[in-house]
Order: structure tokens, then C-alpha cells, then sequence
């Protein structure tokens, strides 16, 4: 069920039946993202003044981009998107296109309570230069089915971008069913979701009910392994911010058929990456970023950087992770 380009031409052109003029519809049959490989939800770098601390990002990213990363997405959870103003996310985009927009695909998150606003950034998005969008389900109201669709197919049909779907009821309380998805793959553009329900299984609903229409990236770091082996193409990763080498490793390992020395870093990684399931997860990996040189622990408020035993308890962790890191296999081969 994959859309080659001419599958992707008729199915344009079937919800756009004046697509030789219409604009958006012709520059859809050409735009699209690989959402194959690792996609790091990066964190927000800021001063001990509170603003945007741009050289600790670009060096971040530059880790990242080394590792071999295949996408970035900016403003997610990870990155505070909550407390980020319109100009900071200007800033963060234009200056991750600047450096890396190149290399990979830049993907700004949207996570609006209203569908105005998030058209409306969505559009900025395209206009800072962003190869794609991660979107998330209204906030702040827990919409129902026909409610959270007419928002999602409001936002994709107002832009030209590639839009991968966040699904994370857990955190976010709406759950983007399989019935949904019946609904939303009409629009071209929606092509990937980021799996956050952390039911392994829906991995394979997703492929039984739509084959690779809806390229399915895990969002869980802790089964990361699990749903890349049950057929995600991808990773949408939190603790890569730390350690962009480990996450990049296994995620090819993995897909090289190489598992068991994937399982060998996945078993020396597992503590570190159960940080990223606490609602202090932009904390602890802040702190996991400070110790492996690759970020500072500033946050914005309302959030506070960790103190006491707390911290020591994180720290704990994460020094043990460095102190026992695994030599990684040379990753000179190519994935099919």
C-alpha cells in the first residue's frame, strides 16, 4: 500500500480535481519525507538569563548530524514548546534549517488548543524554511473523533508539508484510532505517525490495516527495539539528545538484522532510557545532556532544574551509563 509517485499523483489529484492549477496539489506530488532512521526530539537550549542559548543548540545539533541522524524535529515536548514564543520558534527553525536543512529534514511541532492558530503556524513553519510537521491532537480540550479529525485535516490541508501524526494519549488524553487514520490518509500529505500509545501491537494494526500508507515512527524510547522490529521505520528518540551515537547504532543494527548486538547497547541503555518516561523527562535529560557534554541543565519556568536527592538519584544514572559505554560496532554497511 505504499504510494509510489504516480499512486500519489491520482490520489491528488482525486481530492484536488483542479490540481493542475492548483498549487498546493502540484507541489505535493514532489514533496515528501523519508521518515526512515532517527528523528531526535531536541531539546531547547537556554541561558542562565532564559534566553535562547543558540551555540549550545548548533553544537547539540552538530552531534547529532554526526552521529548520523536522519531528521530533527524542534518544539516537541522535549524542547519546552509550551513556554517557546512565536520568535524563538522562528529562531530555533530558521537557525536548524541554516545549519543542518541540507542534510536532513528540519520538522517544526505544532501542539495548539485551537485549529486558527495551528493553520497559522503551520504556515510559518513553511515560511522558516521547516521540511515538515509533527502535529498533535487540540490541547488543552479532549476533542472526540470527529472533532480531533476535522482538526488534524484542517491543519494538513492548509499546507504544502509533510505532516507525521503524534499519537501519545498516554500523555495527551486523545487517542488517534484506527478508524481515525480510515479518515485522515484522504489527505496526501499526512504520511507518518510518531507511536506514543506504548501498546507494541499497534505497530502491527497500523501495517494491517494500511500497509506503509502511514509510515509508522516509535516515540517510546523504552520499545524502541520492540516496534522497529515489528516493522517501524523509524524512532523519534529523547535520550539521542544525550547519546546520539547509541540511538543511531541500534536503530541500524536493528535494521541490518543485527540483533543481538543491538540488544548488547539496548540492555546497557535501557536505565538511561527509562528517563525519558518521567513527566521530569525534559529535566533529566537536560542533565544527561550537561554530563555527556552535549547541553546544559537551564530550563524555563515553569519547570526548575533538579536539586537534592533527586538529582543525585538521576545523576546516579547517568554516570553509571557513562562510566560503563559501550564501543559500538563499525557501522559501515548499508541498510536494505
Amino acid at each position: 500500500m505504499s504510494l509510489l509517485k504516480s499512486e500519489k499523483k491520482i490520489l491528488i489529484r482525486a481530492a484536488f480535481p483542479n490540481a493542475q492549477t492548483n498549487k498546493f496539489a502540484q507541489n505535493q506530488i514532489n514533496m515528501s519525507i523519508n521518515w526512515n532512521g532517527v528523528f531526535p526530539a531536541l531539546t531547547t537550549k537556554f541561558t542562565a538569563q532564559d534566553s535562547l542559548d543558540l551555540p549550545a543548540f548548533g553544537a547539540n545539533l552538530k552531534a547529532q548530524l554526526e552521529a548520523g541522524i536522519n531528521g530533527a524535529i524542534i518544539g516537541g515536548s522535549l524542547g519546552e514548546a509550551s513556554t517557546l514564543t512565536l520568535e524563538e520558534k522562528e529562531a530555533i527553525v530558521k537557525f536548524a534549517v541554516e545549519k543542518a536543512g541540507h542534510k536532513i529534514p528540519i520538522l517544526l511541532n505544532i501542539a495548539e488548543g485551537s485549529t486558527k492558530e495551528a493553520i497559522r503556524q503551520a504556515a510559518l513553519a513553511e515560511k522558516w524554511g521547516a521540511a515538515g510537521l509533527m502535529l498533535l491532537p487540540p490541547m488543552r480540550y479532549k476533542s472526540d473523533h470527529r472533532e480531533t479529525v476535522a482538526f488534524f485535516k484542517a491543519v494538513a490541508s492548509s499546507t504544502e508539508l509533510p505532516i507525521m501524526i503524534y499519537n501519545n494519549p498516554v500523555d495527551y488524553k486523545i487517542e488517534v484510532t484506527m478508524h481515525m487514520f480510515d479518515e485522515l490518509i484522504e489527505i496526501p500529505n499526512i504520511e507518518s505517525v510518531k507511536e506514543s500509545t506504548r501498546d507494541v501491537s499497534n505497530v502491527t494494526r497500523l501495517i494491517n490495516q494500511f500497509g506503509d500508507r502511514i509510515k509508522i515512527l516509535c516515540g517510546v524510547d523504552t520499545i524502541a527495539i520492540e516496534e522497529l522490529l515489528m516493522g517501524a521505520v523509524g524512532w523519534v528518540g529523547g535520550l539521542v539528545c544525550a547519546f546520539p551515537a547509541e540511538t543511531v547504532a541500534i536503530y541500524r543494527l536493528v535494521k541490518a538484522g543485527r540483533i543481538e548486538e543491538a540488544l548488547d547497547i539496548h540492555r546497557w541503555f535501557l536505565p538511561l532510557l527509562e528517563l525519558d518516561l518521567h513527566s521530569k523527562l525534559v529535566q533529566y535529560i537536560k542533565l544527561a545532556e550537561t554530563e555527556a557534554g552535549l547541553g546544559t541543565e537551564y530550563v524555563r519556568a515553569p519547570r526548575l532544574t533538579l536539586i537534592g536527592h533527586e538529582r543525585e538519584r538521576v545523576l546516579a544514572i547517568i554516570r553509571e551509563g557513562l562510566a560503563n559505554r559501550p564501543t559500538l560496532p563499525a557501522l559501515d554497511f548499508t541498510i536494505a
